[in-house]
């Protein structure tokens, strides 16, 4: 039986900055902005070649983590130079590339898996790219 991770909740406090930040920003693809009722929206993001979504949403009457307390979600890039300079050229704050060396960040790309680049979102959501060296599985 396969068991996928298909979509993430990421609390925010402003459902169209989010989704502007999400799709216009980072490149997420909008996959859909639904209305239920005049309370309820929810919005699914999907990364570019990504399987698995976010949603954000409004008024889901569901009990909800604080926006900003998301931390750690994790994007896997085949460059991480490239994919920061695009984040950046778009108006992102995101960090320099780092790598984890004596248990500590240190800056510039490391060896395979250990190049990273972190952001946040308007709410605070943290983020990481993380470089998948050619051919890694």
């Amino acid at each position: 039986m396969d068991w996928k991770l298909e979509l993430v909740p990421v609390p925010v406090t402003d459902v169209d900055r989010a989704k502007r930040f999400y799709s216009e920003q980072v490149g997420f693809v909008v996959d859909h902005d639904t209305r239920v009722g005049e309370d309820v929206r929810i919005v699914q993001l999907t990364p570019p070649g990504s399987g698995c979504s976010i949603v954000i949403a409004a008024g889901a009457g569901v009990a909800e983590p604080e926006p900003g307390s998301v931390q750690g979600l994790q994007l896997v890039v085949p460059d991480i130079a490239a994919a920061r300079a695009q984040l950046v050229a778009r108006g992102v704050a995101a960090g320099p590339v780092q790598h984890v060396e004596n248990g500590a960040l240190a800056d510039g790309p490391g060896e395979p898996w250990n190049s990273f680049v972190y952001f946040s979102d308007p709410d605070g959501n943290g983020w990481a790219l993380q470089e998948r060296p050619a051919g890694g599985a």
